[in-house]
């Protein structure tokens, strides 16, 4: 009986494991279902020697602990890159952030979206916001909600911004100076600064994979159970039983499986179906599209481009061979896109079509000129892709969180917390390192119950009482 069991080998359950071992403490154990590391932040390797990751990460972080690990996970195998983002929109590509550079506009969208800007100035409000929708609305004003916001979350989300919360807002959408922008209009200037991501790193080899597999790698391989399914989970006798019929006991669990899938597979699944009701979220597919040659002069520094018209089914496209040559078999012959598209009830996708579907759409916006670039394409299917800022979300984490938390139960991570304000990278791995200290050392989790703080200033690690 380990005092603490983990669920999950992404960057929540190994940063977890990680810090016991950091402290000294070996009675622990990790159960993962796949064969491999990584979780969510997982990479693959196709038939044809492409890498892909499993969605579009990039390494950036608000913790200094996390970028001394990553140094030290990776000593000479990063590359870093300039972000260059970009909204491609009405045949052309407009720099982001979309709102500091509506000058690319057609002229007559540009003035609608000028007009919208000062109509939301000259109507500012105190009163909270209903919701997603209303929040860009007011911020940005009627034109940019209309030309891009409204579009562009649609796709990105799966859902109506009118079903999304704003409480995960935070540092991710830069609210628009009006002089700004009207002085990058007059000046024809182009305004790429801003972003906590402005400067990023990725690894030379393995794609974003790599940094995972080279953590787990460093872990006890004994206390690692990779193929172990977690199918029941008993929080009264503090019990779970696996796939196998193997039963393991604990004292503590850390678990980074979906919450919703965490309280259905448990003893408190009747109890608190209402409350797992309440949770939302998108799926994600994943199309690659292999090429020849390489890039095109257009696309040469180009890291990723989002599209929110209905030309093309992805919300996101990373010219993935940028990040690292070692993304495909030779860089001088071969070049990759990763696509990404969101699904959920609200935006169903045909998987037997998406990926015909996808190389269309990169030649409908002109990532590509022909088909016959195309060497081969490679699918995912990823069930679970965001946790989705809902308007009940905080209702259900209020209730389901701490019930756990009395049974001994710590969900968290990516889609355990269900808080997508902190979900990046950085962010869960901190909450599994957080969840360990507060255990062991009885110091706070701030990643996890401060969203605000943790997206702040960067920090050495986890504060203490």
């Amino acid at each position: 009986m380990p005092k603490y069991l983990i669920i999950g080998a992404g960057p929540t359950g190994l940063g977890a494991a990680w810090r016991l071992e950091q402290l000294g403490i070996h009675d622990w154990e990790l159960l993962e279902k796949t064969p491999d590391a990584g979780g969510l932040a997982g990479s693959v390797v196709d038939d044809h020697g492409f890498t892909w990751d499993l969605g579009g990460h990039v390494q950036f972080s608000h913790y200094r602990l996390f970028d001394e690990l990553m140094d030290d996970l990776l000593p000479d195998g990063w590359l870093t890159h300039e972000r260059e983002a970009w909204v491609w929109m009405r045949d052309r590509f407009i720099p982001y952030p979309f709102q500091n550079n509506i000058r690319h506009l057609p002229h007559d969208e540009m003035v609608e979206c000028v007009c919208g800007l000062v109509q939301a100035l000259k109507n500012q409000s105190d009163a909270l916001p209903r919701d997603f929708a209303e929040q860009f609305e007011r911020a940005m004003g009627p034109g940019i909600a209309r030309v891009f916001l409204r579009p562009y979350n649609f796709k990105v989300w799966a859902y109506p911004p009118e079903q999304l919360n704003t409480k995960w807002l935070g540092e991710r959408v830069a609210i628009p100076d009006v002089e700004r922008v009207l002085k990058n209009i007059f000046a024809q200037k182009d305004d790429v600064s801003w972003g906590p991501n402005n400067t990023f790193r990725f690894p030379k080899h393995g794609g974003t994979g790599a940094i995972w597999r080279a953590l787990a790698a460093r872990l006890p391989q004994q206390r690692l159970r990779l193929g172990a399914e977690v199918v029941n989970v008993d929080t009264a006798a503090r019990r779970v039983r696996l796939a196998d019929g193997t039963n393991v006991e604990y004292e503590y669990l850390i678990s980074s499986m979906p919450l919703d899938v965490l309280i259905a597979r448990s003893d408190l699944a009747t109890q608190y179906a209402a409350d797992t009701d309440k949770l939302v979220y998108s799926k994600t597919n994943i199309v690659g599209i292999g090429l020849k040659g390489t890039a095109p002069e257009h696309l040469k520094t180009k890291c990723w481009m989002y599209f929110p018209e209905d030309n093309c089914p992805f919300y996101r496209v990373t010219v993935f061979s940028n990040y690292s040559p070692n993304n495909v078999p030779d860089a001088a012959k071969n070049w990759s896109l990763m696509a990404e598209i969101s699904e959920s009830p609200a935006k169903p996708v045909d998987h037997a079509r998406v990926v015909e579907e996808t190389v269309q759409g990169a030649l409908n916006t002109k990532l590509i000129a022909s088909r016959d670039e195309v060497t081969h394409t490679f699918f995912a299917h990823l069930p679970y892709g965001y946790p989705t800022p809902s308007l009940r979300r905080d209702e259900a984490l209020d209730v389901l969180l701490p019930a756990l938390a009395k049974r001994g139960v710590y969900s968290r991570g990516r889609f355990g917390a269900w808080k997508y304000e902190v979900s990046n990278q950085d962010h869960s791995m901190m909450q599994g390192v957080e969840v360990v200290d507060h255990l062991a050392l009885g110091t706070d989790e701030i990643t996890i119950w401060h969203p605000a703080v943790a997206n702040g200033p960067k920090k050495k690690g986890p504060v203490p009482k």
